[in-house]
């Protein structure tokens, strides 16, 4: 997965605005955490995988795809049969 896949994922599916990351880490608008890894991200020159924009940006994903709900398709709620 590369960074233009992520940021499409959260333009279709934004993540919370405050997310608890890391015990150390609490992100109070994630929207302006993204948008800043992704200047950071275009603005490196060298390797994206040296990059500690991208770095951030992929653990972000992987805590947002760990913690939420499958984003993928929705809930739906279902009385059981009787």
């Amino acid at each position: 997965m590369n960074y233009e896949d992520i940021k499409r994922h959260f333009e279709a599916f934004p993540p919370p605005l405050e997310v608890e990351w890391k015990p150390w880490a609490k992100i109070t608008d994630t929207q302006l955490f993204l948008k800043s890894c992704y200047i950071g991200i275009r603005n490196f020159n060298g390797p994206v995988e040296r990059c500690p924009a991208w770095w951030h940006l992929k653990d972000f994903y992987l805590h947002i795809k760990r913690t939420m709900p499958s984003q993928g398709s929705p809930e739906k709620e279902t009385a059981p049969e009787q």
